[in-house]
């Protein structure tokens, strides 16, 4: 058994907290531009761009993350070409999250009263100045709360890219407790690491919530 002081196991793991951080943040502002792209397509009034948005949301929330992972790490091998733990973790919880921000997004644009989409066309804008100057205004604030408290998952969500061999604070938590005999300690600070990093976002979304709400109801 290999000799781990409290501070070498600390250490080890404030490292693979920061990949999961890093891979966190990653995944959330690359999911967020795809799925801005997703929700165009979803809303627009093309029906095979809608379609295809629906099928791929529906696609990426109807199947497990851990599949998803598997598809490409696997999948890609297959095709001759090598693909690392780091670049399918990030690429699987993009399309993860995309699929997600998209339709808590869409569901924030479609709260937005008809009027207002009349309202627009009354003074001649096309349906992109609608969206830009009129209707994400409005749905950027109803939208920022679950956006906000989807990061929660995103950032646990990281721990199914352990199976894949990325070394974030779950596989390094696993590889620590294995070397060391200890797993009620380590896996105890590994799920301390999660509170930490998860429990301000939490409390964001809900003081943003609440400050919305207070602002709507003046």
């Amino acid at each position: 058994m290999i000799e781990f002081t409290l501070w070498d196991i600390v250490r080890h793991l404030l490292t693979g907290a920061a990949w999961t951080v890093g891979l966190s943040l990653l995944a959330f502002a690359s999911g967020g531009l795809v799925g801005l792209m997703i929700l165009v397509a979803r809303i627009s009034p093309r029906p095979l761009g809608s379609r295809l948005a629906k099928g791929y949301i529906e696609f990426f929330q109807d199947t497990p993350l851990l599949m998803q992972l598997f598809l490409i790490f696997f999948g890609i091998g297959l095709l001759g070409f090598d693909i690392s733990p780091f670049l399918t973790a990030a690429l699987g919880l993009t399309l993860f999250t995309s699929a997600y921000l998209a339709e808590i997004w869409r569901g924030c644009v479609e709260s937005i009263a008809r009027g207002q989409w009349e309202a627009g066309e009354s003074l001649a804008l096309t349906r992109w100045q609608q969206m830009r100057f009129v209707i994400l205004p409005q749905a950027l604030r109803i939208a920022v709360p679950p956006t906000v408290g989807f990061s929660v998952q995103v950032v646990k969500g990281t721990a199914v890219t352990s199976i894949i061999g990325f070394m974030e604070i779950t596989k390094t938590g696993s590889m620590i407790s294995n070397a060391t005999f200890r797993p009620l300690l380590v896996y105890g600070l590994v799920a301390a690491g999660y509170f930490i990093i998860c429990f301000p976002l939490s409390a964001l979304a809900r003081r943003v919530e609440r400050r919305l709400h207070g602002a709507c109801s003046r």
